[in-house]
């Protein structure tokens, strides 16, 4: 199914319980879904689009180079990528208890399925621990060690997870090894779907996630 919408920030109209809040930003069915933290670690309070702090360009600049963004910018030119984050609401500079992340999970966990991107992309530990326990069987048995996991591909049961070390912390070889990891995902086929058509009549596909 394909959501129809022309819509590049909050495609879904989320609501969640905060005055000042970061919307997810780009398309509505892709095929990449990367995820953040929260405004106050990957920005976006003063443009409303996620990564567009220091460390969130220099991601930007990486996605770009690896063909999941056109452009990079205060309003980043998508291609089949969406951006998004963990805690969209702006709480201030201090971290929110877990308590306030698991009351907003419900919002991005309805985005993220609406989505249904064939390729998560967690940034940071947060994310890529959130990510690896709540969307995947891979959890008890990897180790989150940002260094190791950076630009590596993980096979889960409904997703292909790759997680990104903070962008923060990046040396340089952080972005190639991003931009050769993410080249070569491209290249291959990294779709997570099953063809129903054998139950239909006739000799079209139906490629369902």
């Amino acid at each position: 199914m394909e959501n129809v919408t022309d819509r590049t920030s909050n495609p879904f109209g989320m609501r969640p319980p905060c005055d000042r809040f970061v919307p997810g930003y780009g398309d509505a069915n892709a095929d990449f879904h990367v995820v953040g933290d929260r405004p106050e670690v990957h920005g976006g309070l003063d443009t409303a689009v996620p990564f567009t702090n220091d460390a969130g360009r220099r991601l930007q600049d990486a996605l770009v180079a690896a063909g999941l963004l056109r452009s990079a910018g205060d309003d980043p030119d998508v291609r089949k990528t969406f951006l998004s984050y963990l805690h969209m609401c702006a709480l201030g500079p201090d971290e929110p208890p877990q308590s306030s992340y698991d009351d907003l999970e419900r919002f991005f966990d309805a985005e993220l399925r609406a989505i249904a991107a064939h390729v998560l992309l967690p940034v940071g530990e947060r994310a890529t621990r959130h990510v690896l326990e709540t969307y995947t069987a891979q959890a008890w048995k990897t180790d989150v060690e940002m260094e190791t996991l950076h630009a590596t591909e993980i096979r889960g049961s409904g997703f292909l997870v790759v997680p990104i070390r903070e962008p923060a912390d990046w040396d340089d070889t952080h972005h190639d090894r991003l931009v050769d990891g993410l080249r070569t995902l491209r290249s291959t086929d990294y779709r997570r779907e099953a063809d129903l058509g054998r139950f239909n009549p006739g000799d079209d596909p139906y490629l369902v996630r």
